[in-house]
């Protein structure tokens, strides 16, 4: 707003005449560019902000991948812990399932018989497809005891889970070295305005005197 002046009949007026605000162009990264308001610890937080980025990213990426190849190394060591072996049910099959709870998977538990390499006859209960007959042959996984045991992760499956281990290990990761880095940030702005106060109590009291006690 800027006042002109305007004449009617000889006489000036002074008129209120709208002039288009300025744009301010907001500064970006005004930490890293030169400017007289610029201290040497906003140079190091600009630093550490960035610091914290890169490691946060980084660090969540590797222990994602290590996490990863983790979870894929237990599964072989799994699948070479236990074998599959020929057994042959010994009853008929329910043709439901009598478990309600969410990690059903659709087969159900029935009395399997099979011969290890030394020839000695097992029985005990594996899980089969429901509704099969008593006489059908399954596959039934054992371990070196000689007990049933749930089918190791293979394949497509071992590689999703371990996938999905280290998809939720990285962001962990990241976010524990990001509030690191935050928690050093937030010390270096404490320590910023300790700094402040001290400098305003000594700048303070001349800062009054030049304004004539009203500042």
């Amino acid at each position: 707003m800027a006042l002109q002046p305007v004449r009617h009949g000889g006489e000036e007026a002074v008129t209120m005449a709208r002039t288009p605000p300025s744009t301010v162009t907001p500064v970006r990264l005004w930490r890293w560019r030169r400017n007289p308001l610029r201290r040497h610890s906003d140079v190091v937080e600009a630093w550490i902000i960035l610091a914290t980025w890169v490691a946060a990213v980084l660090c969540g990426a590797g222990a994602g991948l290590v996490a990863a190849h983790s979870a894929e190394s237990s599964y072989s060591a799994r699948r070479a812990q236990v074998h599959e072996v020929p057994a042959v049910l010994t009853e008929d099959a329910a043709r439901t399932s009598a478990s309600g709870t969410g990690y059903d998977d659709g087969r159900v538990w029935a009395t399997v018989r099979w011969t290890d390499p030394r020839g000695k006859v097992h029985t005990d209960r594996a899980k089969v497809v429901p509704g099969e007959p008593a006489g059908s042959r399954v596959a039934a996984w054992t371990n070196s005891a000689g007990r049933i045991v749930s089918p190791p992760i293979a394949g497509a499956a071992a590689d999703l889970q371990a996938a999905l281990t280290g998809a939720l290990v990285a962001p962990s990761a990241g976010a524990a070295v990001w509030l690191a880095g935050w928690g050093v940030r937030a010390r270096l702005i404490r320590r910023r305005m300790a700094e402040w106060d001290e400098e305003w109590k000594q700048i303070g009291p001349r800062w009054g005197n030049l304004s004539g006690g009203r500042g």
